[in-house]
């Protein structure tokens, strides 16, 4: 019990991850029905934008402000910056691709990826970075397992987050344009609601919570390289797709239960089996549940 316990824990940690950035993908999906497939590299960016943040406010307050300002700090400064860097992927890259084939625009994603990570590699060359650890870890001995503040406060955060963006969604006035548009893409502008407005705000928020995961991913594994959002990004759109289009709570399940299932086969099996086993019980439920989780009948009418 306490060593399932203690994967439980992992399991929420890793599966928070997922969570967050596959948040992202189906905003997107959701409201403008196209795959951002730079949202990967929209988190790869947002961790370095997080690490020179870091850096700089450790160089020039560190020895005056504690360790959980500077990454409250950090946080609030990197989710603006890169909230920007979606709004611009938006407008140069999809806005005018908008009424192309759907094609075209997941095209121009995987451009944006490459881009993003060949201007990394460029500035900052192929050396591996460690970003600071700006919460000292403190470990408790609860029941046999060990947990840790770090591990406390990726769950906590991720979870106030994707709290913070359900409730968005559902009250605010922006929140249910979205869901509208979800609903009904060429119906919402003719109620006054401007696409050049909504587009630019979903992208935005979707990269500003993608950097918070790679803030929190910096503290969790420190290590960071310039092809970390691929990987990461690929199996965060499994999740947003087997949620439902456009569900938070969907991609946000989803994202935890591939958290689950990679951790625990790693646990029985060798994990060499992670993905080949984490995929196929994927597969299983979409064949079941074509649509994902929370997927409606509308859903599948993409303007292809």
């Amino acid at each position: 019990m306490e060593y399932f316990l203690q994967n439980l824990i992992n399991a929420l940690q890793w599966g928070s991850f997922y969570a967050v950035i596959s948040i992202g993908y189906s905003m997107v999906y959701g409201v403008l029905m196209l795959f951002n497939f730079a949202h990967g590299d929209i988190f790869m960016t947002g961790t370095y934008i997080g690490f020179g943040i870091a850096t700089l406010l450790l160089a020039l307050c560190g020895t005056v402000m504690p360790g959980w300002v500077i990454f409250l700090l950090t946080v609030l400064i990197t989710m603006f910056l890169t909230a920007w860097l979606g709004v611009l992927v938006e407008v140069v890259g999809y806005r005018p691709l908008r009424h192309a084939p759907r094609a075209s625009a997941a095209i121009t994603g995987l451009m944006i990826g490459i881009i993003l990570e060949t201007s990394n590699l460029i500035i900052l060359g192929t050396k591996r970075l460690s970003f600071p650890a700006l919460i000292e870890s403190t470990t408790w001995h609860v029941g046999g397992v060990y947990l840790t503040n770090v591990k406390v406060l990726i769950i906590a955060v991720s979870l106030m987050l994707m709290l913070g963006l359900h409730t968005f969604i559902q009250k605010s006035r922006w929140g249910m344009a979205m869901r509208a548009m979800s609903y009904e893409f060429h119906a919402v502008p003719l109620m006054g609601i401007s696409v050049n407005v909504l587009a630019p705000l979903t992208f935005a928020i979707g990269a500003g919570l993608a950097s918070v995961a790679g803030i929190l991913y910096g503290q969790a594994y420190p290590v960071l390289d310039p092809h970390m959002g691929v990987l990461l990004g690929w199996k965060a759109f499994v999740a947003a797709i087997l949620g439902g289009r456009g569900s938070i709570m969907g991609a946000a399940l989803a994202g935890y239960l591939l958290g689950a299932i990679e951790i625990f086969t790693a646990m029985v099996f060798p994990s060499t089996f992670r993905d080949l086993i984490a995929y196929s019980i994927i597969l299983v439920i979409l064949t079941f549940r074509p649509r994902g989780f929370f997927g409606m009948a509308h859903s599948t009418q993409l303007r292809l």
